[in-house]
């Protein structure tokens, strides 16, 4: 009787398998397949963005809005239904991961910050960060009292605290968000970083305050004094973690690595210091995040915290913890239902208009450049996560409206999509160019069919021709020209041959692999077997130099090419790059 009810439940489970599980089998299947799902795409989404140049996290918020309501819902309902539902148990352990997720994640974003860079950028910090919060609160909330039905206020709350709520959500910036754009674009651990992350944590720990405040209106009908404990609750644990937390931990590392296996035993440490962290944070009343930076920031400014474990742990929670969060950020919400123009548009301006006028402005007075200031002032425009958080928080207390949500997450998804392109731009800064970026299937040579240098370079040009959109010959002669000059073959087995060319739009790369060896006269006594041909265009004067850095630092390691050496295609190439660190 137990089995047929279950059947009739879980008709996609043969019957042995049900007799066997129990009743938690279709729920526990359910769960098992929408992590499996939204990884998998997270991390195809990410793949994706980054070919063009995009922060990870634009294509995993991505993948969660084609999961959600807004896409697969539409289209597949019942799939949609099946993988991601609203309520059981699959639901709330998904939600469950989801909030452990993006703990680990702030712990991880926690240990990349610098003390001592912030304490010396704290002018700047601070002026950005105050004039953050301000000048959005004070746009939001007036644009939101002049007109509340613009915000999508339908008045069955009341108008005070709408809009107060309002001025709230459009000054507080998305930490998480920030930091993982930060670091896609090589900027977390420069001042400039340390700059906005000090801020953003300002921004949003005054942010989450008020909001807490307003909860508290909201349920007794009177502020009291419950906001007194919040604060002083907030700066205790701040000081504690930041403080005993960072001595206690800087004594117990050491032995924790001598004494338990590596690198599990860091690790369950790691955590356990993340979830305390959340956990004191989310009982004071302050969210469970900014908990969890502290404790990475107590944990990563151990000087006994060895690069090789930082490593391993970030690895492991962006790797898995930080994809499955901000993927499901788009599984909560059908923005079509919901989505209204007018709405939309007001909160846009008005968030763009607030944060980035009021950061840029703080920046200026701190002293930085115009440049500098333009690109705080997007970061910190970043919203993400937070204001999601912030949103559905509101909308369960009845504080706002289903259309209002949606302009809030529709703001989030957008604030974070520009953060990266202006910030490049604004900086006038690049991402670092790597070759693997410009190695395809078509222009990788395994194995070289001649042994002649000449004839190598011959080879190779006829594999780039048409990525380079020149004839062959025209490649082989520029290349070889610069070849009698000097040869290009730098030692440990490597050689070089390269050109720059006009025409060309972006640098054009061939590899090729000969584990004989080849007749490259080298500056050692080691034959040459690997060959990387390089052409960049003739305008771009510090392409060639970039690449040919890359070249060196990557291959350097003589693990690495021999892994390199040992493929036989153009992915194991890719695989072996990747696995030495390349991206």
């Amino acid at each position: 009787m137990r089995a047929r009810r279950v059947y009739a439940t879980a008709p996609l489970l043969p019957m042995p398998f049900l007799t066997l599980a129990g009743d938690n089998s279709y729920d526990l299947l359910r769960l098992l397949i929408a992590i499996g799902v939204l990884l998998l795409a997270a991390r195809l989404f990410g793949e994706i963005v980054r070919r063009f140049g995009q922060p990870a996290v634009l294509g995993e918020l991505l993948a969660g809005i084609a999961l959600g309501p807004a896409l697969l819902g539409r289209l597949a309902p019942e799939a949609g239904e099946f993988l991601f539902p609203k309520t059981g148990p699959a639901a709330a352990s998904l939600e469950g991961i989801r909030f452990v997720g993006i703990v680990l994640f702030l712990m991880v974003a926690g240990m990349e910050v610098e003390l001592g860079t912030i304490w010396k950028r704290g002018r700047a910090a601070t002026f950005v960060g105050i004039a953050g919060i301000l000048a959005p609160f004070a746009i939001g909330g007036f644009a939101s009292w002049a007109s509340p039905e613009s915000f999508g206020y339908d008045g069955r709350t009341n108008t005070t605290l709408f809009v107060l709520f309002v001025a709230t959500a459009l000054s507080i910036s998305a930490l998480p968000v920030i930091a993982r754009t930060l670091m896609d674009l090589y900027l977390y651990r420069t001042d400039f970083g340390m700059i906005v992350i000090a801020a953003a944590v300002f921004n949003d720990l005054l942010g989450w305050i008020v909001f807490a405040i307003l909860l508290g209106i909201l349920a007794e009908g009177s502020v009291g004094y419950a906001w007194v404990g919040v604060v002083a609750g907030t700066l205790a644990l701040t000081v504690a973690l930041l403080t005993l937390g960072r001595i206690g931990l800087h004594r117990v590392l050491p032995w924790v690595q001598a004494h338990t296996a590596w690198p599990s035993g860091v690790l369950v440490l790691a955590f356990l210091v993340a979830l305390a962290g959340a956990a004191a944070a989310q009982w004071i009343g302050v969210h469970a995040v900014f908990g969890a930076f502290l404790g990475g920031v107590a944990l990563g400014n151990s000087s006994h915290l060895h690069e090789r474990t930082r490593s391993t742990i970030t690895d492991f929670v962006n790797s898995f913890f930080a994809p499955l969060f901000f993927a499901s950020i788009g599984l909560s919400v059908d923005f079509v239902a919901s989505f209204d123009l007018l709405i939309v548009s007001v909160v846009l301006v008005t968030a763009f208009a607030g944060k980035v006028l009021g950061c840029y402005a703080g920046a200026r007075v701190a002293g930085m450049s115009s440049g500098e200031s333009w690109a705080v002032g997007y970061a910190l425009n970043a919203r993400g996560m937070m204001e999601i958080v912030l949103g559905l928080t509101a909308l369960k207390a009845g504080l706002i409206g289903e259309q209002l949500f949606v302009a809030l997450v529709v703001m989030a998804i957008l604030t974070s999509v520009v953060a990266g392109p202006v910030i490049q731009r604004a900086l006038g800064r690049k991402r670092p160019r790597r070759f693997l970026s410009y190695l395809t299937a078509r222009t990788v040579a395994i194995p070289l069919l001649h042994r002649d240098r000449r004839e190598v370079i011959e080879e190779l040009s006829r594999c780039v021709a048409k990525a380079a959109r020149l004839e062959p010959g025209v490649i082989a002669s520029a290349v070889w020209s610069r070849e009698e000059q000097a040869s290009t073959a730098v030692g440990r087995g490597i050689a070089v041959p390269h050109a720059r060319l006009d025409g060309l739009q972006e640098p054009v790369i061939a590899l090729g692999l000969a584990p004989e060896g080849l007749d490259f006269p080298a500056p050692d006594v080691e034959p040459v077997r690997i060959v990387m041909l390089i052409l960049t265009p003739r305008q771009d004067a510090g392409a060639q130099l970039e690449i040919l850095s890359d070249v060196s630092k990557t291959l350097r390691a003589e693990e690495v090419r021999e892994k390199l050496l040992a493929s036989h295609s153009y992915t194991e190439v890719v695989a072996a790059l990747r696995a030495a660190g390349v991206d």
